[in-house]
């Protein structure tokens, strides 16, 4: 797979694509013996200040991978406010001290072993941080897994060290490790590499684009649909 398109869309405007989402999603998860993780439910796609970045086939439009960002209000808290506060109760404190900004989260990033190593999850969160700026999002949060730990700090993430132990925690399972991270710049992306900074920053001011990009198997075309 060499070609995938990448789809933007507010999650209650578009309920069947929200569908294939938590569908694909969950049977990566799965394929990995995760089956209780916040993000794996569907309640995100009622909530009106969620968004969906799906990477979809060209040819029929099949999910092959998506993130969303979630954006904090009253009637939704993010979900890495239930998922560490199961561990750490600093979690309301660091997000309390946010308080009148715009915070979200970057969360349920996946992608199908169909396109696995292609580089997809580095492009699909490059865009999910394009597409918080675009919401005037002013404090990103993710809790990242131990594979995806250097790619978000590549792409602007530090950890949140004040949580957990030193920012690690056992999640979703005892056997596993999840790291709190954040961005709090997204309008300078001081601690992202040169090489994500100026990706990102491209799909900040030109969000609907074709680009061919260098991933780890070679070229790979993304047809990005990012603007609102």
């Amino acid at each position: 797979m060499t070609s995938v398109i990448f789809r933007a869309f507010r999650a209650v405007d578009d309920p069947d694509s929200c569908q294939k989402f938590v569908l694909g999603h969950r049977a990566v998860l799965e394929s990995y013996g995760i089956t209780m993780i916040t993000s794996n439910n569907a309640l995100w796609a009622e909530h009106k200040n969620t968004y969906v970045i799906l990477a979809e086939a060209p040819d029929d439009h099949r999910a092959l991978g998506g993130v969303r960002i979630q954006i904090s209000d009253v009637d939704f808290a993010l979900p890495i406010v239930h998922a560490v506060g199961q561990v750490d109760d600093k979690i309301h404190e660091v997000i309390s001290r946010q308080t009148g900004k715009v915070i979200a989260e970057a969360c349920g990033l996946w992608n199908a072993r169909e396109i696995a190593g292609y580089g997809y999850s580095f492009f699909l969160l490059r865009s999910a941080i394009a597409l918080a700026y675009q919401l005037k999002v002013e404090s990103l949060y993710a809790l990242a897994a131990p594979v995806t730990v250097d790619m978000c700090l590549n792409a602007g993430f530090i950890i949140e060290r004040y949580l957990g132990k030193d920012g690690f925690f056992n999640y979703p399972k005892l056997d596993l490790v999840a790291t709190a991270m954040v961005i709090n710049d997204l309008g300078q992306m001081s601690h992202a590499t040169d090489v994500d900074k100026s990706h990102i920053f491209d799909l900040m001011h030109n969000p609907v684009h074709t680009a061919t990009v260098n991933g780890p198997k070679g070229d790979v075309t993304i047809d990005y649909r990012l603007q609102f």
